[in-house]
């Protein structure tokens, strides 16, 4: 027969599961468990997006005042947005007729894909050839308008490799795509580094989008963050002693050698075995020490027991300024 609980008791057990409730909910943030999406892996963090925005805001402003000159007119680029879409998503926001270029990035050998609207394009084009670069309805490029274009994207990836200097990239324009070649550029789901420009001129705006691969994104990624970290990083004292340390048992080629002497190629070519070498020096001279080709002291060959060694008489070079053991 179940025993009847008292009043007292009742309260206790209501107390004791409010308590663990309470518990439950206070269990610090780091310990809760969150939805992850495997998709979205490997997103731009907030120190790789300065670093990004550091290095495009270099390029912005320099195209800004470059491809002005260029094309003699009132000319702002800035950038808009850093993402990494995959390589489809990319394609679908491309219009219809539109511009798309492929540039070849060295020394990796890959290939990045440009996108401009036509309506920059053609205002462009229209400033080169001496219009005032109005607004136009827009439509499919000609072959001479497609080579005055060239021009102007020359100047894109001239501005380009100087701004990406710090992760040693050079971009070379190859040529425009058609339609049906853009989706051939990359898989349709590699996971690409995309770049947009908004680009104002005095009668038109419109945008200029780089999209590069997944092998060039992480590249560049990591040389971006490591030369962020290096410059915004001091190592500390600890660290500092510890890399010394290491350094003291680093060994070096050490050689030595009397001062190098010219000699005659009639006497190189008349040396046989036993034969003995006037050289230009005197007969005081003593030999050099040299540490990995570097002459740093003066010494003379000794014997130390069972042995050859070298004797130090003076130092030769006069930047070195730590006693020698």
């Amino acid at each position: 027969m179940d025993k009847p609980l008292a009043q007292e008791e009742i309260d206790a057990l209501f107390a004791a599961a409010r308590s663990r409730g309470s518990s439950v909910k206070e269990r610090p943030a780091s310990e809760r468990v969150q939805p992850f999406t495997f998709s979205r892996g490997g997103q731009i963090n907030n120190e790789q997006m300065r670093a990004i925005s550091l290095l495009n805001d270099n390029f912005a402003r320099n195209l800004t005042h470059n491809l002005g000159a260029f094309l003699r007119s009132r000319f702002q680029v800035a950038l808009a947005a850093a993402e990494q879409p995959p390589y489809s998503e990319f394609i679908e926001r491309i219009p219809e007729i539109c511009y798309v270029g492929s540039i070849r990035l060295e020394p990796l050998g890959a290939i990045c894909g440009l996108e401009l609207d036509l309506t920059l394009a053609l205002s462009m084009i229209d400033l080169l050839l001496g219009g005032e670069g109005q607004s136009t309805a827009v439509r499919e490029l000609t072959d001479i308008e497609e080579s005055i274009l060239a021009s102007v994207l020359e100047v894109v990836c001239r501005e380009l490799t100087s701004a990406w200097q710090p992760v040693g990239l050079t971009f070379n324009f190859e040529k425009r795509q058609q339609q049906t070649q853009i989706a051939r550029l990359m898989s349709p789901t590699e996971k690409t580094l995309s770049i947009s420009f908004e680009i104002r001129m005095p009668h038109v705006q419109g945008n200029l989008n780089l999209v590069f691969p997944a092998v060039v994104s992480n590249t560049v990624l990591r040389r971006l963050i490591t030369g962020w970290g290096r410059q915004n990083r001091r190592r500390s004292p600890e660290m500092l002693a510890r890399m010394e340390e290491r350094l003291q048992h680093v060994r070096f080629r050490g050689a030595l050698q009397l001062p190098s002497v010219r000699i005659l190629a009639t006497e190189l070519d008349a040396l046989q075995p036993g034969s003995i070498v006037r050289l230009n020096l005197p007969a005081t001279s003593v030999s050099e020490l040299c540490i990995a080709g570097i002459p740093l002291f003066h010494a003379i060959p000794i014997r130390a027991d069972e042995h050859r060694g070298l004797q130090i008489t003076a130092r030769n070079n006069p930047l070195m300024n730590r006693t020698v053991d």
